[in-house]
């Protein structure tokens, strides 16, 4: 039996868009008016969808943003905060149940996921809280920020169990330092191939452990 288990946050306790797709409008609009001609409509499409489920410049690297768009989307994103309350999805309750150590790693702009969390009244339900902030130097990435929390709580990789939605982030992550994995498969996210167990609810997670 595992001593921990280490969540994401967006599209693994809460969808990305609870906030509403108008919520990241003007980041598109200012990526848009930047674009002059860099991708087409349609890659742009494919790039602001994806910014629902990756973080920006891991977006920007994949399609090949100009510097003059990622400033675009930055200068706007790195500004965002969630201000009315959010739900998340619901089986979150499960989680206060679950009788393990329990960790959330979330990557993205330090504000808009400090404020999604705080929306969410998350703090409680976990051990320790880490934001994998992709605007601030000195980044760990999650692979890193899981080190440190074996490190601190003096846990070998064998006893964290990683959930989460992304096989290239967290599953990954959790995969390259011998943790067990399982990807939560929320309506829309796609099933990777990476993980140990594939589960569609939180629900499922006392049962499989």
């Amino acid at each position: 039996m595992p001593r921990a288990l280490i969540f994401d946050l967006d599209n693994c306790l809460a969808a990305a868009d609870e906030v509403g797709a108008e919520f990241y409008q003007p980041a598109f609009t200012a990526m848009r008016k930047a674009n002059r001609g860099t991708l087409s409509e349609q890659q742009l499409e494919e790039a602001f969808s994806d910014c629902w489920r990756q973080p920006l410049d891991h977006v920007a690297r994949k399609y090949g943003f100009s510097p003059e768009m990622l400033a675009a989307g930055w200068a706007i994103f790195s500004e965002m905060a969630v201000q009315t309350p959010m739900k998340g999805y619901g089986d979150l309750e499960v989680l206060k149940d679950l009788p393990f150590q329990r960790y959330l790693v979330t990557s993205g702009f330090r504000r808009l996921q400090e404020s999604k969390i705080k929306a969410l009244n998350l703090a409680p339900l976990f051990e320790r809280i880490e934001i994998d902030a992709i605007d601030e130097a000195g980044r760990k990435g999650k692979r890193g920020i899981f080190e440190s929390i074996l490190e601190a709580a003096s846990m070998s990789a064998g006893e964290v169990v990683v959930v989460g939605d992304n096989p290239d982030s967290e599953i990954e992550a959790g995969n390259a330092l011998g943790m067990k994995t399982v990807q939560i498969l929320r309506p829309g996210v796609p099933r990777g191939s990476n993980a140990d167990w594939y589960i569609h609810s939180l629900t499922e997670l006392g049962p499989l452990l």
